[in-house]
C-alpha cells in the first residue's frame, strides 16, 4: 500500500508527502518517501543489536537440540518405555491366565486353597517388583534426557524474557505525534498488545512526519500498487481506507481535533428510501430491500429493515428477520410474523431447502458459462468487516454460477449460494481463485460506482403453515 498526504506549510504553500506500508526492497529508508516512525532495520539501533543476541540464543538452543548425546538419550528413553510396556503387559497376561486356572482348581473340593492363595500373592509381589524395576530404569533414562532439556528450557526462558523486553522497548519507541506534538506509543495505544505490523502503514508515517515538521494535513489517500496478496483482495491502483485493526486506534490519537469530512458510515443512507412489500399474508411477508439499506440496526445507525417491519407489524411476535442481506445488496428478504413461522423458515435455511438466486454485473469477462466456486472464508481480524480466503481457519463457502450475458467488458451472472457466509458472493466474484471479476460498485473488493450491482432477485421456500411451494421474483434495477 502507498499513501500521499497533501500538506500546507506555515506560509500556506501546498506540497505533498509520500509513504509506503511495511518495507520496500527490505529497507525502510528510500529517497522520496518519508521515513518510518522507528527504523527496526537500522544496524546501529537497539532492535538489531538485541535481535542478534536473540539469534545467538536460537543457535545455542539449536546446537543443544541437535546434540548426538541428547538424541541418544531420547532414543534410550523411548526404548526403555517401550520395553517396560511390553514386559509389564506380558506379565499382566500371565497373571490373568494364572488367575483363571486357579479359579478352576478352586472348584475341586480337594484343592489346596492355602497354596493357591500363596501363588496369587507371589504373582502380585513379582509384578510389584517388576514395576519398581522399570520405574528405576525409566527414571534413569529420564535423568539423562533432563540433563539436556533443563539447559534448553533455561535458555528458552531467558530468550523469552529478552524477547518480551525487546517487544516492550519497541512498542515504546513507536511513538506517534498529533498536531499538538503530543506523543503516544504503540504500547499506550494498544495496552502493550498491538497487532503485528501496527504503525508500519503509510497513513501513520505520513501524519507523524507532517507533525514533526510543522506541516498541516489537508488531504490524504492510500492506494494499492501491484499484484494482490493471495488471501485478501487488493486491486492495482485502487484507493482503500486505513485498516480498522492496526491504523484506526493510532489515527484516533493522531487526528485529534483535526477537521475532517463527515464519516459516511455515520450517515443514514436509508433515510429517504422505503422497503416494498412484494408478498404478504397473515403469517409472513417478503419485502424488497433497497441497496445501501441495513438489514438490522448497526452500531451507529438504527434505521433498518428490522426497525421498519417492527413499526409495520407492531403485533408480530418473534425475531421478524429470518435472514439478512449485506447493506449494499438489494433484493428479497423473508419476514416472519410469529415465532412459530420464524422457527420453521429458519429450519428451512439451516437444511438448505430454501433456494435463492442473485443477479450480478461483473467488471470483466467470465470465460466459463457455469461452474462452482469453493473458497473458504474468514474475517480479516485487522480490517473488519473484510473477508479473507483462508484454507486453515476459514469456513466452507460454496457458490454455483451461470453466465447470462457478456457485453462491454462486463458479465451478467446468476449466483446460487450454497452456503451463506459474509460477503461470500463479493469475494467469490473478485478473488483470483474465483471468477477474478469484482462486482461493479464493490467498494471493498473492487471499484466504487453508483451502487453495488448485486441483487437477490428470487427466493423459493415452503410456506410454513399452508405447505405450498412459494416462488417470489423481483427484477433488478440495473
Amino acid at each position: 500500500m502507498f499513501g500521499v498526504l497533501v500538506c500546507q506549510n506555515k506560509k500556506e504553500g501546498l506540497s505533498y508527502l509520500a509513504a509506503f506500508s511495511g518495507k520496500l526492497a527490505d529497507s525502510n529508508q528510500h529517497t522520496y518517501f518519508v521515513p518510518t516512525v522507528y527504523d527496526m532495520l537500522s544496524k546501529d539501533g537497539f532492535y538489531k543489536k538485541e535481535e542478534d543476541v536473540l539469534n545467538l540464543f536460537n543457535k545455542e538452543i539449536e546446537v543443544l537440540e541437535q546434540n548426538q548425546e541428547y538424541k541418544k538419550a531420547q532414543e534410550n528413553l523411548e526404548k526403555v518405555l517401550d520395553e517396560a510396556k511390553i514386559d509389564l503387559n506380558s506379565q499382566k497376561e500371565v497373571v490373568k491366565v494364572q488367575k483363571i486356572l486357579r479359579n478352576e482348581k478352586r472348584k475341586d473340593a480337594n484343592c489346596n486353597i492355602e497354596e493357591l492363595n500363596k501363588e496369587s500373592q507371589l504373582e502380585k509381589i513379582l509384578f510389584k517388583k517388576m514395576t519398581k524395576y522399570w520405574d528405576y530404569k525409566i527414571s534413569d533414562a529420564e535423568k539423562e534426557v533432563s540433563f539436556f532439556t533443563n539447559e534448553i528450557n533455561i535458555k528458552k526462558e531467558i530468550r523469552s524474557l529478552k524477547s518480551a523486553k525487546l517487544q516492550q522497548q519497541l512498542f515504546a519507541n513507536y511513538a506517534f505525534l498529533n498536531q499538538y506534538k503530543k506523543s503516544k506509543s504503540l504500547g499506550e495505544i494498544f495496552e502493550n498488545n498491538p497487532p503485528a505490523g501496527a504503525g508500519e502503514c503509510a497513513a501513520p508515517k505520513l501524519l507523524h512526519y507532517a507533525f514533526q515538521n510543522d506541516l498541516k494535513p489537508i488531504a490524504m489517500a492510500e492506494f494499492w500498487w501491484g499484484q494482490s496478496p493471495k488471501s485478501e483482495i487488493r486491486k492495482h491502483k485502487q484507493f482503500y481506507p486505513a485498516c480498522t485493526g492496526k491504523c484506526e486506534p493510532i489515527l484516533k490519537h493522531m487526528l485529534l481535533d483535526i477537521e475532517m469530512d463527515e464519516n459516511p458510515f455515520l450517515n443514514n443512507t436509508a433515510k429517504h428510501q422505503n422497503i416494498e412489500i412484494v408478498f404478504e399474508d397473515d403469517y409472513l411477508a417478503v419485502i424488497h430491500k433497497p441497496h445501501e439499506f441495513l438489514s438490522v440496526p448497526g452500531k451507529k445507525v438504527s434505521d433498518s429493515v428490522y426497525q421498519r417491519v417492527k413499526d409495520l407489524y407492531p403485533s408480530a411476535t418473534g425475531p421478524l428477520i429470518v435472514h439478512r442481506l449485506d447493506m449494499s445488496t438489494s433484493g428479497l428478504m423473508l419476514i416472519a410474523k410469529s415465532e412459530e413461522v420464524y422457527k420453521n423458515l429458519q429450519s428451512q435455511f439451516i437444511k438448505r431447502t430454501v433456494q435463492k438466486r442473485y443477479v450480478a454485473l461483473l467488471d470483466g469477462i467470465v470465460l466459463q458459462n457455469e461452474g462452482y466456486i469453493d473458497l473458504p472464508l474468514r474475517v480479516d481480524l485487522d480490517n473488519r468487516p473484510n473477508q479473507l480466503v483462508c484454507y486453515e481457519y476459514g469456513k466452507s463457502a460454496r457458490t454455483k454460477f451461470e453466465v447470462i450475458s457478456r457485453e462491454n467488458n462486463q458479465t451478467r451472472v446468476h449466483f446460487y449460494p450454497i452456503t451463506g457466509r459474509t460477503h461470500q458472493l463479493r469475494m467469490h466474484a473478485s478473488h483470483y481463485l474465483g471468477l477474478n471479476c469484482p462486482i461493479i460498485g464493490d467498494d471493498l473488493y473492487g471499484t466504487k460506482a453508483n451502487r453495488l450491482h448485486l441483487h437477490a432477485e428470487e427466493i423459493i421456500f415452503e410456506h410454513p403453515i399452508l405447505k405450498d411451494k412459494i416462488t417470489i421474483f423481483e427484477k433488478a434495477k440495473f
